[in-house]
């Protein structure tokens, strides 16, 4: 793996017509967020909060797993019901943006780069661009509720590349946890980590402020 930095080499994006984010981890830091909504879960079964294994597990898959992970079987049925009642409207003020993500978004945007979102959330994914104004920028942007089968399958990138009419090989996935990996393998594209040293990766991105400047430099402030 190498770790993105200033001397990079300057193809950094060479072959590359199209870029696919994960979103939790990646574009939003959504960590707060998630433990604010699933400890929320929690609390209405009388529950104690999650522990760090619990709040890591849900901070990686969609919500069935991670519903299955923090409630017992038998509140299963109830926990559902209570996600299609939740106003997801109140989890919203935890959520932060990634430092530099609008500037990296306009650069791509600019470099003619195709734009993408590949994410285990299902029904609040359209919420957050909305929030953020950032849905102008992603197409398509595919959910758990999209595909029959998510995240790590490689079905949702299938749907990307199937609507880009692209090759495995013109792709780049970056994502931040093991199922992220195991998606970009199982598709055949190349698979950059965001801020996680522990993935295997082509790059390691430490933060967007730090691939703008290195995009910048390999190809100006516009492509």
């Amino acid at each position: 793996m190498i770790y993105l930095n200033h001397l990079i080499r300057k193809d950094i994006l060479a072959n590359a017509r199209g870029i696919v984010f994960d979103c939790d981890g990646v574009l939003i830091d959504s960590l707060d967020a998630n433990t604010f909504y699933y400890n929320s879960i929690r609390a209405a079964f009388d529950l104690p909060e999650m522990s760090l294994e619990m709040r890591d597990y849900t901070h990686a898959h969609n919500i069935w797993e991670s519903l299955r992970c923090i409630v017992p079987e038998d509140k299963f049925e109830a926990a559902w019901q209570m996600k299609l009642d939740y106003d997801y409207r109140q989890v919203l003020a935890h959520i932060k943006l990634e430092p530099g993500l609008r500037e990296l978004l306009g650069w791509l945007r600019s470099a003619g780069q195709k734009m993408s979102i590949n994410t285990s959330r299902t029904d609040t994914m359209d919420m957050v661009l909305d929030h953020y104004e950032l849905g102008g920028f992603f197409h398509p942007v595919i959910t758990s509720y999209k595909v029959a089968r998510p995240k790590p399958h490689p079905e949702g990138v299938r749907m990307i590349l199937a609507a880009w009419r692209m090759t495995p090989d013109e792709v780049i996935y970056i994502g931040d946890s093991s199922v992220d990996e195991q998606t970009a393998k199982a598709a055949g594209i190349r698979f950059w980590s965001f801020k996680n040293p522990y993935l295997d990766a082509e790059i390691m991105v430490p933060d967007f402020w730090t691939l703008l400047g290195c995009l910048r430099r390999a190809y100006g402030p516009h492509w």
